[in-house]
């Protein structure tokens, strides 16, 4: 077997965070789409997890249970995904419990910064899209903007009021580099720098970022990801192999009109890299 020709997503997004299908639907579609490994991955939340599993099960899917970290480094925020997790860990479940609230006071204060600046009600209306002011992001505040018709796109609402810097962004300390590959190693977990290219690091930077990572003991990062345009596979995967991580590759799919890239339909990681799936097939 080509492990690089497996069809693997290990990074999406049910309504139990900030997807808009939930985990069972999510399941059908990565079948549909012809996926064979498949990680549901929600924002610092685990709900999810049981229904996913089961559904890919009755898929013939094999599932790989995941989550999403929100983690402050260098005051900024970057994600690290933890693959391969026991669910029911505790160490985990607490952590992720206390990122969670911090969310839920976030959320309270943007609902006021937007409100002063003349959108009112939108910390009810993104509640009503995530259901649970523990799951409430800045992606169910732009849904309920952009239905509202403040902004004609889901992406202007970031850019001209919810992204950093931005008049209704509110910055929040999440959990350290350290707290979150601690708690992913705790629950027998691969810890994954989630869509590097996003980030506006400097070389040095990264640099430092990816020395830390990997002498906390973190294991892999995405190469190729919903969020990686093509020239970024080929640097990633320098990375990957400069540092010694494993690589790995997912849609970071939260909606079929919001995503850039559907379930499955990544292009392949590129040669000279090691999936980090190899040790589950």
């Amino acid at each position: 077997m080509n492990l690089l020709e497996v069809n693997a997503d290990l990074h999406c997004h049910s309504s139990q965070s900030d997807g808009v299908l939930d985990p069972r639907e999510l399941a059908l579609r990565a079948a549909r789409q012809g996926v064979q490994v498949w990680s549901l991955t929600d924002h610092d939340e685990l709900s999810g997890l049981t229904a996913a599993g089961a559904a890919a099960n009755e898929q013939g899917l094999q599932f790989i249970p995941g989550v999403e970290v929100s983690v402050t480094w260098m005051n900024r925020t970057i994600h690290i995904v933890g693959l391969n997790i026991d669910p029911a860990n505790i160490q985990l479940v607490n952590g992720l419990q206390e990122v969670r609230r911090r969310r839920a006071d976030r959320a309270r204060a943007m609902g006021d910064k937007l409100e002063k600046l003349g959108f009112p009600g939108c910390y009810e209306g993104a509640l009503s899209y995530a259901g649970n002011a523990l799951l409430l992001s800045r992606t169910h505040f732009a849904r309920f903007m952009l239905d509202q018709g403040y902004c004609k796109r889901l992406q202007q609402v970031f850019d001209s009021y919810l992204g950093e810097g931005k008049p209704g962004f509110v910055g929040v300390q999440w959990a350290s580099l350290q707290q979150a590959l601690g708690w992913i190693h705790a629950a027998g977990g691969v810890a994954v720098v989630a869509h590097p290219g996003r980030y506006r690091f400097s070389s040095t930077q990264f640099s430092e970022l990816f020395d830390a990572f990997r002498d906390l003991g973190g294991q892999a990062i995405e190469v190729v990801t919903g969020s990686h345009y093509p020239e970024q596979y080929i640097e990633y995967a320098k990375i990957a192999r400069r540092y010694g991580f494993l690589a790995s590759r997912g849609s970071d799919f939260h909606s079929p009109e919001e995503s850039r890239i559907d379930l499955g339909q990544l292009p392949q990681l590129p040669s000279g890299v090691e999936p980090v799936w190899s040790a589950w097939l």
